[in-house]
């Protein structure tokens, strides 16, 4: 499901760092190292067909690298 962002995310939170995060040797190889970060926040999302909803969103994100790998967990509307 391809969707990007609309406008800020609110409540952004850091809920694993480091080995915390089952993935970090997968993130390394492929983006390369940095100080990952799990995170979430809730955003209004615009998908391919037009239409917006407001969801929760998780990603991974270090300094110097960036957000990668955005996902939808849930729908909030």
């Amino acid at each position: 499901m391809k969707f990007e962002i609309v406008g800020r995310i609110e409540s952004p939170e850091t809920f694993a760092t480091g080995n915390a995060i089952r993935e970090i040797k997968r993130l390394r190889r492929a983006y390369g190292k940095g100080r990952w970060r799990k995170r979430k926040g809730i955003a209004e999302v615009r998908f391919d067909d037009g239409s917006t909803r407001r969801a929760e969103i998780h990603w991974y994100e270090a300094s110097g690298i960036g957000k990668k790998e955005l996902k939808i967990k849930r729908f909030l509307d």
